[in-house]
C-alpha cells in the first residue's frame, strides 16, 4: 500500500468518526420547533412567550424581541433567556455563540441578531429559572 491510499484511508476514517459522532451524540440537547414569529409558544412551569423581529430579517443586524408572559398571562421578566444564530447548511461557520437577552424598559427581552449573508437561518432559544433549564426551542428564516 503506497503514502496516498494510506493517506487517503485515514481521511475517510477520521471523516467517517467525525460523521458518525455527530448524528449518534446522544448527549445533544433536543430543542423543539417553534412556530411563526406573533404566535403564542407555550413552554414549562405555565409560561408562554412570543416572539419577533424588529423588521424583516435582511443582511445586517436585526432585532429579536422576546415578550415573556406568566400562568396568569401577564408580562414577566423572570427567566433568564440566551439565545444563539448560526446557518444549519454552514454549521459553525457563522455561529454567533450563546448570548443572553436584554431586558428594556417595557420588560421585552432583546437580541441582536447579526445576517452576514443570505440564506437559512437558525436561532436556538434556552428559558432558565436560575440554574435550571425550563425549556429550549429553536426557528429558522431566510434572507
Amino acid at each position: 500500500m503506497n503514502r496516498l491510499t494510506q493517506g487517503f484511508i485515514i481521511a475517510a476514517g477520521i471523516g467517517l468518526s467525525i460523521l458518525s459522532g455527530t448524528a449518534l451524540r446522544a448527549d445533544e440537547p433536543v430543542f423543539s420547533d417553534l412556530p411563526k414569529p406573533g404566535k403564542i409558544c407555550r413552554i414549562g412551569a405555565g409560561y408562554t412567550f412570543t416572539y419577533e423581529f424588529d423588521k424583516t430579517p435582511k443582511m445586517g443586524t436585526v432585532i429579536l424581541k422576546i415578550k415573556l408572559f406568566d400562568g396568569s398571562g401577564a408580562r414577566t421578566t423572570e427567566l433568564g433567556i440566551i439565545g444563539r444564530s448560526d446557518m444549519p447548511a454552514m454549521a459553525g461557520a457563522h455561529d454567533s455563540g450563546d448570548a443572553a437577552f436584554r431586558l428594556n424598559k417595557k420588560g421585552d427581552y432583546l437580541l441582536p441578531v447579526s445576517v452576514v449573508m443570505p440564506g437559512k437561518w437558525e436561532v436556538r432559544l434556552v428559558f432558565s429559572r436560575g440554574p435550571d433549564v425550563i425549556f429550549r426551542g429553536r426557528f429558522t428564516f431566510d434572507v
